[in-house]
C-alpha cells in the first residue's frame, strides 16, 4: 500500500500497519510526540490499522486535533482520580474543548482543596504510566458492562445508540470508560495539566435533567505553555465583565428580583444611553429609518399568526392559561409582528418602499437558568431592532446596507477585528422546525451566500442555526473565556408577509408580497456593554465614559475656580465631576486613575491666575498646562468624532 504523507512524500508498505507503527518508521522522535493520526481527512486513534492506499498525517500537540486527543486522555485521568478518591461518584461525559477539557460527575460540588487532591492523584496515575487499551463490545454487552459498574449515565448514552452499534471502551489500569477516542497510547506522556474550576452543569444541557458537577481543566505538552496559559487566565479575570462591571458599579443583580434581570446602575445606564442615542441618530438621520414604539406584550393571537406560538412558546413568558382564561397574553420576545401592523395601518405603493422601521425594543426571553451569565444572557434586554419591508428587487441592496450599518457600528466601537460572520441555515433533516419549502430556503440562503462573497466577507455556514422563518447572517464574538455569542443579526425573510397578509400595490395596480429584513444595528445593549467592558478592561473610549473628566482642586482655596472649570465642561456637554474631598492631590489623582477616568484637570493658584488647567490623561500622562478653552475644544472634538486613542502605560 502507498501512504502519502503531509509533505507529499510517499511511503510504501507490504503489509497493514498501525498509525503508530508508520510514525515510528518515519521517525522515533515523531512517534514519541504522536497523539493521533489523520487518515484521508478523518482523525483516528494511533492504534488504527492502515491497510489501503491513503493520505496520512501524524498529529502531535502542535496540531489542534492532536492536542484534543492529548487533553481527552487527561480527562480520563481525571475521571480515574475521581473514582479513586470518591468511589460513589457516577461518570457522565468528559470531552476535550478548545481551552482544555472537562468531566461531568454525579457528585456533590468539589472545593479548590478537593481539586488540589485530585491533581495530586492524577500525577500518581500519570507516573504509573498505565498502557491505554481499546476494546469493543456489542450494544447489549456494553449496557451490561456499565450496569455492572453502576454507571447509569453511561448506560443511558449507550441506549441512545443504534441496536447494531459496536461500542468502544478505553481502559487504563483498573479504570475503564465508554469512549469513541482517540487517546494516547498510555498516560505517561502527559506533562503539564491543571484543574481550573468546578461548577454545576445539567445532564445533557437540559434544566429538566439533574444538575451534575463539572470539573474544568487544561493540559499542554510543555510546562512553559501551561504557565503561560495560567497567566493568561489571571489576566482575563481582570477583564471579566461580570466581575469588573460590578466593581465599576455599572450593573448589579439581586436575588429577590430574579436571575437574568440585571439592574443598570447610573454609570452603566449612562453608557447605554450614549450608545442608544448614537444608534438612533445614525439610523434616523443618516440611514432613512422611521422610529416606532410598540407594546411590550400582546395576545397569543398575534404570536399564533407569526408562528412563534408553535415554534417559540417555551422561550416566552406567557401570562395566563389558554384553558381557563378568556385572553392569554405574552411578553414579547421580538418586535417584528408589532411593526408589521404599523406597516399595515395604511396601504403602501411600490413607491413607498423600502419602509425602514427602527425601534429601541425591550424584549423578554425565558432563558434556562443554567445559561444565564452577567449581561451576556439575560431574561430582559434592550435591542437596536429594525425591520425593513422592501420590494423583492430592493432586497439585495437593502441587505447590503444593513451589513454596512453593522460594520460601521463595529468600526466606531473598535470591535471590527473581534468578530466572525456566519451564514445560519436551516436544517433540511428537521424541516418541522421551519416554515417554507426547500426551494424557498435554497433561494434565501443562496442570496445571502452571494452577498457575503461579493462583499469579500469571510464566513462559515452553520446548519440548524436559522430562525424558523428565514436564514440569517450572525455576527459573533467571543468573551474573555472563549464562549461565542451572537452580537448582531441580519435575516432574510420572504415568507412571513404571507402569514400577515402584507402587500404593496405595484406599478400595474396589483397586490404583491414584500420581503422583510429583520436586523439589529448593534444588537443587545446589555450584551454590547459586556463586550465593551471586556474589550477595554473598563477603559472605554472617552466618548463612552460615564465620567469623562474629573476636576481636582489642590485645596479648598481653589474650589470656586474648579467650579468654573466644571461648569464650562458641562456647558459643552462633557460628563465631568469635581473631587472636593480634603485629600492630598496625589491621592485624588490615583483614585481617578483607579476609577478609569480618562482626564484629570488639576487646578491651583497658577491655573486660577492664568485661566489654565493642568491636564493628566490615561493617554499621555502629564500633558502640562493648557488654556481651559483649548482643552474643551480638544475633548469635545474627541467625543464628537468618537476617537479611540491609544492608552500609554502609566508610571
Amino acid at each position: 500500500m502507498k501512504v502519502t504523507l503531509k509533505d507529499g512524500s510517499v511511503k510504501e508498505y507490504a503489509q497493514a500497519m498501525s498509525v503508530l507503527d508508520i510514525a515510528t518508521d518515519i521517525s522515533e522522535g515523531l512517534a514519541r510526540m504522536a497523539c493521533a493520526g489523520e487518515v484521508n481527512g478523518e482523525v483516528v486513534d494511533l492504534r488504527t490499522v492502515v491497510d489501503a492506499d491513503c493520505e496520512l498525517s501524524i498529529l502531535t500537540c502542535n496540531d489542534p486535533a492532536g492536542l484534543a486527543a492529548y487533553r481527552h486522555t487527561c480527562s480520563h485521568v481525571l475521571a480515574e482520580a475521581v473514582k479513586r478518591l470518591y468511589p460513589e461518584a457516577k461518570l457522565a461525559i468528559g470531552p476535550s474543548i478548545d481551552t482544555g477539557f472537562y468531566y461531568d460527575f454525579d457528585h456533590e460540588s468539589f472545593t479548590r482543596e478537593d481539586l488540589d487532591k485530585l491533581e495530586a492523584e492524577m500525577k500518581k496515575i500519570i507516573k504509573e504510566g498505565a498502557e491505554i487499551k481499546k476494546f469493543e463490545l456489542p450494544r447489549a454487552e456494553a449496557i451490561k458492562f456499565m450496569e455492572e459498574r453502576n454507571e447509569p449515565y453511561k448506560v443511558e448514552l449507550i441506549n441512545d445508540l443504534p441496536e447494531d452499534a459496536i461500542i468502544s471502551f478505553y481502559s487504563q489500569g483498573d479504570f475503564t470508560d465508554l469512549c469513541a477516542g482517540p487517546h494516547l497510547m498510555s498516560t505517561k506522556p502527559i506533562k503539564a495539566f491543571k484543574l481550573i474550576s468546578s461548577s454545576g452543569a445539567y445532564w445533557r444541557g437540559s434544566e429538566k435533567n439533574k444538575m451534575l458537577t463539572r470539573i474544568y481543566g487544561t493540559a499542554f505538552a510543555k510546562k512553559a505553555e501551561l504557565e503561560e496559559y495560567l497567566e493568561y487566565l489571571e489576566n482575563i479575570k481582570l477583564r471579566d465583565h461580570n466581575k469588573l462591571g460590578r466593581e465599576m458599579e455599572l450593573f448589579t443583580t439581586v436575588d429577590v428580583i430574579g436571575q437574568g434581570l440585571p439592574l443598570m446602575m447610573p454609570k452603566g445606564q449612562k453608557i447605554i444611553q450614549k450608545l442608544q442615542r448614537w444608534i438612533e441618530d445614525e439610523e434616523d438621520n443618516n440611514r432613512g429609518y422611521m422610529r416606532t414604539k410598540t407594546p411590550l406584550m400582546a395576545k397569543s393571537d398575534l404570536y399564533k399568526i407569526s408562528g412563534h406560538w408553535d415554534h417559540y412558546k417555551d422561550g416566552m413568558f406567557v401570562l395566563g392559561d389558554e384553558e381557563t382564561d378568556k385572553e392569554v397574553f405574552a411578553l414579547r420576545p421580538m418586535t417584528c409582528p408589532f411593526q408589521y401592523y404599523v406597516y399595515k395601518a395604511s396601504q403602501k405603493s411600490y413607491r413607498d418602499l423600502p419602509c425602514r422601521y427602527g425601534e429601541t425594543s425591550t424584549l423578554f426571553r425565558n432563558e434556562d437558568s443554567g445559561e444565564m451569565h452577567g449581561l451576556t444572557r439575560v431574561r430582559q434586554f434592550t435591542i437596536s431592532e429594525g425591520h425593513l419591508i422592501v420590494r423583492p428587487d430592493q432586497m439585495v441592496e437593502e441587505f447590503k446596507g444593513c451589513i454596512a450599518l453593522a460594520q460601521y457600528c463595529l468600526q466606531t466601537l473598535g470591535l471590527e477585528e473581534d468578530v466572525t460572520y456566519h451564514l445560519s441555515k436551516w436544517d433540511p433533516s428537521n424541516t418541522e422546525k421551519y416554515i417554507g419549502t426547500p426551494e424557498e430556503w435554497d433561494y434565501m440562503e443562496g442570496h445571502i451566500r452571494n452577498i457575503l462573497t461579493e462583499l469579500n466577507i469571510p464566513f462559515t455556514e452553520d446548519v440548524g442555526e436559522a430562525a424558523f422563518y428565514g436564514p440569517k447572517v450572525d455576527i459573533n464574538a467571543k468573551n474573555v473565556y472563549g464562549k461565542e455569542d451572537t452580537m448582531i443579526t441580519i435575516q432574510w425573510d420572504s415568507l412571513i408577509a404571507e402569514q400577515f397578509d402584507m402587500y404593496y400595490v405595484d406599478e400595474n395596480g396589483e397586490k404583491k408580497r414584500p420581503y422583510i429584513i429583520h436586523r439589529t444595528s448593534l444588537g443587545c445593549y446589555e450584551r454590547t456593554l459586556a463586550w465593551l467592558i471586556e474589550k477595554y478592561a473598563g477603559m472605554f473610549p472617552t466618548w463612552l465614559c460615564p465620567e469623562q473628566v474629573r476636576v481636582l482642586p489642590i485645596s479648598d482655596k481653589y474650589a470656586d475656580y474648579a467650579e468654573t472649570v466644571l461648569a464650562e465642561l458641562k456647558k459643552n456637554g462633557v460628563d465631568a465631576t469635581m473631587d472636593t474631598r480634603a485629600e492630598k492631590i496625589g491621592y485624588k489623582i490615583r483614585d481617578a486613575r483607579l476609577k478609569r477616568v480618562p482626564y484629570m484637570l488639576v487646578v491651583g493658584e497658577k491655573e486660577q491666575e492664568a485661566g489654565l488647567v493642568s491636564v493628566r490623561s490615561r493617554y499621555e500622562g502629564d500633558e502640562g498646562q493648557k488654556p481651559l478653552a483649548t482643552f474643551v475644544d480638544q475633548i469635545c472634538k474627541e467625543i464628537r468624532t468618537k476617537e479611540i486613542r491609544e492608552i500609554k502605560p502609566q508610571e
